[in-house]
């Protein structure tokens, strides 16, 4: 079944400072209002204010590369972010984001195609992303990464897989 969400775009090696400042890294609660508040403030001002539940993220090389603070991915599913759809990630981010239960989607080919405020549909379950009349196929999700993005992350995933009994 595919969904309908509205784009935000950023470029290339928007990194994990502009995604969550690093200045709020001690100072701030784990509250995800207050994260979310923060939400790529020093890249876009308007996200954190603007930025409704279901919204999706579409970016260039190298999303989310720096440190591997977690922050920068707790603020965008604090945000209410459903995605975040780039040409490549940085590879602790993109663990991080699984583990957090963001959806994360390597797909070059939509970046080219879509500018803030445009809308996507997003179809996870057949690894497709429809940009206007055109659709873009993206790796298929494997089916334990899957399960963690819809459990909410990885935490939540093994205490339900505890919980049915499936030790």
């Amino acid at each position: 079944m595919s969904t309908k969400h509205r784009v935000w775009k950023y470029g290339d090696n928007v990194n994990t400072d502009l995604v969550f400042p690093g200045k709020y890294t001690y100072t701030v609660s784990h509250d995800p209002a207050e994260l979310a508040s923060h939400a790529l403030e020093d890249l876009d001002p308007h996200f954190a204010a603007q930025v409704q539940p279901g919204d999706v993220i579409v970016a260039g090389r190298n999303w989310g590369n720096g440190s591997s603070r977690e922050q920068a991915v707790t603020c965008l599913v604090a945000a209410g972010v459903r995605a975040v759809i780039a040409a490549s990630f940085a590879r602790i981010y993109y663990r991080n984001a699984i583990n957090s239960g963001l959806l994360v989607i390597q797909c070059p080919l939509v970046a080219a195609l879509v500018e803030t405020g445009d809308s996507l549909e997003l179809d996870v379950a057949q690894a497709q992303v429809m940009v206007g009349e055109q659709t873009f196929s993206f790796p298929r999700l494997p089916e334990s990464v899957a399960g963690i993005v819809e459990a909410g992350g990885l935490i939540p995933y093994l205490k339900r897989g505890y919980v049915q009994g499936t030790e």
